[in-house]
């Protein structure tokens, strides 16, 4: 791994210079934002909706990068850590689900939601426009040349002249034509301090696999015949100690929507440039693994709403291209589309290898073949996603560096602009062979995954680069952290928490004529907390159970994790006579709201569960009793009427997945006002079986100011 600052020699940059048109199309704007990845979209419409006027470019076609390109079982880590717009867009997605809010979706809703914020902000977006320079003045970036990705070359150039630019690539190409310092790799674990960055060795593990091979797979062509070769994707490298720096880049993959509707279905055929050999490993596998014949052993295979898919990598051998990605980050246009195509080639080839090798375990083949490309879906792309998942690229060496010790609570930033709450997490980035009890197999190297802390705050520093390179670009995607700080940090939710902190910081450094490293980020906080929507609207009021200012107890509570909301949720698992626990919200705008309960569904016992609330609101004390029993595969959703005694239950829902391992109960809608009593207690006494107190919203039903 090394650290890497562009500089342009004079003699490129006088010959870019006199190629140049004087003619050539200006665009000037108060903020560029590069890159319509969904943290795009979201910076772009931020910046809109703080008055300013905004240009979007994204080089491909398509708005939303990943969250509209198949990746819908959202890596949440914690939804506490999901605030602002982001939370809005899943708050979008559950209207369109007809829930509350929708962590599992299939990707023309996503897209239906990204265009919502295009059209609502009215912003300008220019399709298939890609960076090709970068001009500066002193630390000053003054416009960005873009040519035209169909038909490049000097007659299609345009600029962007603009006062603040924000790079929301996966790839950080702005920055990098912005000369600011950038990593690409692995640090070794001595440069940060870290248990858990540079090269990494897993143990499989028998139940997950630990994306691992077992021991003993041969890795030659010939059993046990090195001089037969390598199998199809081996790295005839040496793997070096635990923890050494390198320049590796962890797996790429598609994450893959299929569906198995007959009517919607389109078969699984032979792909390009298709190689069976390619896929000989996995046999390997499947001999080593003689009783491993479920599909979610080689594959997570999530289950979207509409009978729809999200599969990614799992086990020994699945949809990661291991260790055939290295030189992405830096590439030219070309040779990365060549890349995307070898990975969609590979990707299908094991579809269909699945389908068609008489060899494949046929528990696993019949599953398979049910399934096939949705007819809905990306339907001017052939029905397949054009976003390959860009885990990793570029990163920024800024201002501060976001690492292991952030993650794990170690070192807390002041000035945090977001929350990140997801494991540290590293796929695989080579697949080597080692020698063990005298007998060589093959193993893969990199997959990390390390969880179990809070969530934690983002630094806004980690947005900029150094002073002394740049004061006018934010990089809210390809953020300064280290390689294992940024695989917790790399979620698509946090990536538009930080798209809207960028945004909101590059308007204020318009307004006050200053860098980005001298924009006031207290303000900014109290901005991003007192209107998260920026539209001037009430901010919904959320209560946790560790706000000790605004909560109450009576009893034997104790704090349990797992599903929980925030840090943990409190457990009462026999209530005795008083036992209670009250919510003590603090509304400084009188209106109606609607009361939401959070509950662990997946931590409930069995037996009795009914949990009696009672809502204490400006027009008296209300009784809500919902019964949380029934949780697996076809659960009834509660739905509290709001009346007295009653319990609602609206019928069947067939997929566990749009609820997810906690969920929202709504207990419907009340008048409050400030000054008077709001109060949300779980009665104990009224209730049956183990008492749950997580965290409560009041969701304004109004539009008002405060």
């Amino acid at each position: 791994m090394e650290v890497k600052t562009i500089i342009f020699s004079c003699i490129a940059a006088i010959f870019f210079n006199a190629c140049q048109t004087s003619t050539m199309p200006v665009t000037e704007v108060d903020v560029c934002v590069y890159g319509g990845t969904a943290a795009g979209v979201i910076a772009a419409y931020s910046a809109k909706m703080m008055g300013k006027s905004v240009v979007l470019v994204e080089p491909g076609k398509y708005l939303g990068g990943l969250t509209t390109g198949g990746l819908g079982a959202t890596d949440i880590g914690n939804k506490y850590a999901v605030t602002g717009l982001s939370r809005d867009f899943y708050r979008r997605l559950g209207k369109h689900y007809g829930q509350f809010e929708s962590w599992s979706f299939e990707p023309s809703a996503a897209t239906t939601i990204m265009h919502q914020y295009v059209r609502e902000a009215q912003l300008e977006v220019l399709y298939q426009k890609r960076i090709v320079s970068a001009k500066k003045k002193g630390t000053t970036i003054s416009y960005i040349t873009l040519e035209d990705a169909q038909s490049p070359g000097r007659e299609s150039n345009i600029r962007i002249k603009a006062k603040q630019y924000l790079d929301c690539t996966y790839e950080g190409d702005l920055m990098a034509q912005a000369g600011v310092s950038y990593a690409v790799g692995r640090e070794s674990n001595n440069l940060y301090n870290e248990k858990w960055n540079g090269v990494y060795l897993a143990e499989y593990r028998k139940n997950s696999g630990g994306h691992q091979f077992p021991d003993n797979v041969d890795p030659y062509k010939v059993p046990g015949k090195p001089e037969s070769g390598l199998l199809w994707g081996i790295s005839p490298e040496s793997v070096q100690p635990n923890g050494t720096g390198d320049d590796m880049v962890q797996a790429y993959n598609f994450r893959i929507c299929l569906t198995n509707v007959p009517e919607n279905r389109i078969p699984i055929t032979q792909p390009d440039n298709y190689d069976p050999q390619r896929y000989e490993l996995l046999i390997r596998l499947f001999e080593a693994q003689p009783n491993d014949r479920d599909i979610n052993q080689y594959f997570i295979w999530s289950r979207m709403p509409n009978n729809k898919t999200d599969i990614n990598n799992r086990g020994g051998f699945s949809t990661d291209m291991i260790g055939v990605n290295f030189d992405y980050a830096e590439a030219s246009y070309d040779r990365r589309a060549q890349m995307i195509k070898e990975h969609e080639d590979y990707t299908k080839g094991i579809l269909y290898f699945y389908i068609t090798d008489p060899r494949i375990p046929k528990q696993l083949q019949d599953f398979v073949a049910q399934w096939g490309y949705p007819k809905d879906e990306y339907t001017d792309n052939n029905h397949w996603t054009s976003q390959l998942y860009i885990r990793e690229a570029r990163r920024l060496v800024g201002s501060y560096v976001m690492t292991e010790a952030n993650c794990v609570g170690k070192e807390v930033v002041k000035d945090g602009v977001g929350l990140a709450a997801y494991t540290m997490d590293s796929h695989n980035c080579q697949r080597i062979v080692i020698r063990k009890d005298g007998k060589d197999m093959v193993k893969n190297e990199g997959n990390v995954e390390v969880g179990g802390f809070d969530p934690y705050p983002v630094s806004y520093r980690a947005l900029l680069p150094k002073a002394e390179e740049c004061g006018n670009l934010l990089v809210p995607v390809c953020l300064s952290a280290s390689h294992i700080a940024f695989g917790s940090i790399r979620m698509e939710p946090v990536f538009m928490v930080l798209g809207q902190s960028a945004a909101v910081a590059a308007c204020l450094a318009i307004d006050n004529n200053t860098s980005i490293q001298a924009v006031d980020v207290e303000h900014l906080k109290e901005l991003l907390i007192t209107d998260p929507l920026l539209d001037g609207s009430t901010p919904e009021i959320l209560v946790d159970d560790t706000d000790t200012d605004l909560i109450e107890s009576n009893g034997k509570w104790v704090l349990q994790r797992g599903n929980h909301y925030k840090t943990g949720y409190m457990l009462c698992e026999q209530p005795e006579k008083g036992t209670s626990f009250s919510f003590l919200p603090k509304v400084t705008v009188a209106g109606k709201y609607r009361v939401y309960y959070h509950c662990p569904i997946r931590n409930i016992p069995d037996g009795p569960a009914m949990l009696a609330i009672d809502i204490t609101s400006a027009t008296g004390v209300s009784e809500v009793v919902f019964d949380l029993r029934t949780r697996s595969r076809n659960f009834a959703v509660p739905r509290a009427t709001g009346v007295s005694g009653v319990v609602s239950d609206p019928g069947k829902v067939e997929d566990e997945h749009l609820w997810g391992s906690s969920y929202w109960f709504d207990l419907g809608v009340y008048d409050f006002a400030p000054g008077q009593a709001a109060v949300i207690t779980v009665n104990g006494e009224k209730s049956s079986g183990p008492l749950f107190a997580d965290a409560i919203i009041l969701h304004p039903e109004f539009t008002g100011t405060q």
